[in-house]
């Protein structure tokens, strides 16, 4: 079953995926989304993994979250009504809750069981812009789908919505074999689900640059992926690491740190292909 044609008004869809876990996958999904908001986007982050880190690191108490993306995506409400307000204006974020580990079993057997987020994100609209450039309603330029570290239903849901897909990859020795399942399973997705889904870009994460294996490994996916690799990478910073134990974004923890200058620049790297992208 092929996917329908995607709303055209509705947010550009980014899925932060890698079946891999602590690649940077949330990490990257709550300061990518802060450091789009402060370049005057607007971000919904949607929480899609059942331990709610992103929820979490963005000061959603989990016992404030009453309803979440379960709700969305078992058809309980729109999902614009699980959405809440974050410290950081311009970002959104649809929360998480652990009763998402049962969505696999408990719509195994529907026929839209792989469409249930495109068609909830459908419902939501791009903000329009007034003559001076300023947003001037609802609605979000982005929807960052922050997956679990796992190839389930839940991240083939984010694949078969999204416009294209971001991966975290860790400077690590076995960063390729990893990256190398993720691209077979996005051209699974591309044939069987989504023939419109691509690869946005592949973001290196925890660099350290006195650890020549991190060199390696950049050199590497540089090689294997070419100009998919964003010229950004992320440095391994111990700020980025204390931010979400204080539910905040590192840009909100410590702006000036060198992680959160990284997540600007990487957020400005992501508009830049964005709209050369339009332009194509």
């Amino acid at each position: 079953m092929i996917a329908n044609p995607k709303a055209p008004n509705r947010p550009r869809v980014l899925a932060i995926a890698n079946q891999k876990g602590g690649v940077g996958k949330t990490t990257t999904a709550i300061n990518l989304g802060t450091a789009l908001a402060a370049i005057d986007e607007r971000v919904l982050i949607v929480d899609l993994d059942p331990q709610g880190n992103a929820s979490t690191g963005l000061g959603i108490d989990y016992k404030s979250r009453r309803i979440s993306t379960y709700d969305a995506l078992v058809g309980a409400m729109p999902l614009a009504q699980t959405i809440r307000e974050t410290a950081v204006p311009h970002l959104h974020i649809a929360p998480s809750t652990v009763d998402l580990s049962g969505f696999d079993l408990e719509i195994s057997t529907a026929s839209d069981r792989a469409f249930r987020l495109r068609n909830a994100i459908a419902t939501l609209e791009r903000p329009t812009r007034d003559a001076d450039g300023k947003i001037s309603n609802g609605g979000y330029s982005y929807a960052l789908v922050d997956c679990p570290p796992s190839l389930n239903l839940l991240t083939v849901n984010a694949m078969a919505a999204a416009d294209a897909i971001l991966v975290p990859l860790q400077c690590e020795f076995f960063a390729l074999e990893g990256l190398s399942q993720l691209l077979k399973t996005v051209e699974e997705v591309k044939r069987s689900l989504n023939p419109d889904l691509s690869i946005h870009g592949v973001v290196l994460t925890m660099y350290d640059a006195r650890n020549n294996l991190s060199d390696q490994v950049v050199a590497d996916v540089r090689q294997f992926m070419g100009e998919k690799v964003y010229e950004t990478v992320i440095p391994r910073n111990v700020r980025v690491s204390e931010a979400p134990s204080y539910g905040k974004p590192v840009l909100l923890y410590d702006f000036k740190c060198v992680g959160s200058q990284a997540y600007l620049k990487l957020a400005s790297e992501i508009v830049q292909r964005e709209r050369s992208l339009a332009a194509a």
